[in-house]
């Protein structure tokens, strides 16, 4: 049985991110005066009273507008009501009730269902301020005073929603997702996919490069596996991050890589690998996450006999320091060998997760120094004594030999090939730990 789930909404501006970030205790939506900067939904983890549920922070509504932007956090609002258990009102005391308030409201009590209201900014516990009473008028119950910034009255307002939580299932138990980023440079089609995927509009899309802001979480089940896919904000170079709000993307962009088990690669077909795309793969080869290289907008290529061979050699050529990643060819506009990314997480996922047992490893270890002899210097040679797995995701290897300065970087990559040559490990980075006689143990 899936999580409980709050949606908070409200026009722009109430406090809606901080009081989501507090909830969540951390700061995972971007917080900044200018209204309309949570464009998309966002979603977290939370538990009150022993009860685990979920809550999604949405773009403001903004019930009249010719803003495309704006009418798309709208659409995006309304999804995340639809699929809601309870809907979290935010309003703020400054302003009273307004007009867009009361077209929220109304807007509310059409989707039939339950509400509580809460009027933000109210920072003082010890006096009620009389405007309170106002937002009565809006017809959603009892307003309650809450402060998002110093977490007065969240609780009151928690134990509210727990009251239209369905019961607790006694087999209510936290999926075994595999957690996917989608990460890659602006306008590559990260949203594009993610909608596809999800078969409906679920993060904003448009030609405008940047659109996508926050870190947007998709949970997909189907029958290859349950997955919870990650759109990122498309990380710019570091030249043209000047605003803090393009800087926030771009941190959120690095967390999303570190809770991914996979990370899917976007470049655009017909741009080719370019040095952003590098940079960005170089962040999730350094984070030790299984990756996959997507090769989007294959539809708008011109194709001749070897063109994807071709294409892939380059892209190998040019991601090299991670010639471990399976390269697809797709098209999210077209849905061309979209399925075929289900298959592929399943597998590079199952790799990073494999063990290999300590026997396995020094017989590949014994045969590979029978193959190439271990490195000599000024007559010391290299003594390799045994190697053994001490982890997953990535699977990381402590080889114990004489010395750690005679293992030279190029027979640690040997060995790395001879462990994937038996083993596989295809779409996973491997760490390799060298230890010598002397070292304490950590």
């Amino acid at each position: 049985m899936s999580k409980p789930l709050v949606a908070i909404v409200g026009r722009p501006n109430v406090g809606k991110s901080l009081l989501f970030n507090r909830l969540a205790g951390q700061r995972l939506s971007i917080v900044e005066d200018t209204p309309g900067v949570t464009r998309d939904r966002l979603y977290a983890e939370c538990e009150w009273a022993g009860r685990k549920f979920d809550i999604v922070d949405t773009g403001g509504i903004e019930p009249t507008t010719d803003n495309e932007i704006l009418l798309f956090m709208r659409e995006q609002a309304n999804i995340a009501i639809n699929a809601a258990d309870v809907i979290v009102l935010v309003t703020e005391i400054g302003t009273g009730v307004t007009a867009a308030d009361k077209e929220v409201a109304h807007m509310l009590k059409r989707s039939h269902k339950p509400v509580v209201l809460v009027v933000n900014k109210m920072d003082n516990p010890s006096r009620v301020d009389p405007t309170l009473y106002e937002f009565y008028s809006l017809g959603l119950g009892d307003p309650m005073p809450l402060s998002a910034v110093h977490g007065h009255g969240t609780g009151d307002m928690l134990d509210e929603c727990l009251k239209y939580f369905p019961p607790e299932s006694e087999d209510d138990e936290e999926d075994d997702r595999i957690n996917v980023a989608i990460i890659g440079k602006p306008n590559v089609g990260k949203s594009s996919l993610t909608n596809l995927i999800t078969g409906e509009q679920r993060v904003i899309v448009s030609d405008v490069a940047g659109t996508t802001r926050d870190a947007v979480d998709t949970k997909v089940d189907n029958r290859y596996g349950k997955y919870n896919f990650i759109d990122t904000a498309g990380i710019r170079r570091k030249s043209k991050v000047d605003d803090r709000i393009e800087k926030f993307s771009v941190m959120r962009a690095q967390l999303a890589i570190e809770r991914a088990d996979v990370c899917l690669i976007m470049i655009d077909a017909r741009e080719g690998v370019t040095e952003q795309d590098t940079k960005i793969a170089g962040l999730a080869h350094e984070a030790g996450k299984a990756s996959i290289v997507i090769v989007n907008k294959w539809d708008l290529v011109e194709k001749e006999t070897g063109t994807m061979e071709k294409m892939r050699k380059d892209v190998m050529r040019d991601l090299s320091f991670m010639s471990y990643a399976p390269v697809l060819f797709i098209s999210a506009m077209t849905g061309q060998r979209v399925d075929r990314i289900y298959e592929l997480i399943n597998f590079v996922n199952d790799q990073a997760a494999m063990r290999i047992t300590t026997g396995m490893l020094n017989n590949v270890l014994a045969d590979a120094q029978a193959r190439v002899q271990p490195p000599s210097d000024k007559g010391r040679r290299l003594k390799i004594y045994y190697m053994t797995q001490t982890g997953v995701k990535p699977p990381q290897f402590v080889v114990f030999c004489n010395s750690r300065e005679l293992f030279h970087f190029s027979y640690q990559r040997y060995l790395e090939n001879q462990i994937r040559a038996t083993f596989g490990l295809e779409g996973t980075p491997i760490r390799m730990v060298i230890r010598q006689k002397g070292d304490k143990d950590e």
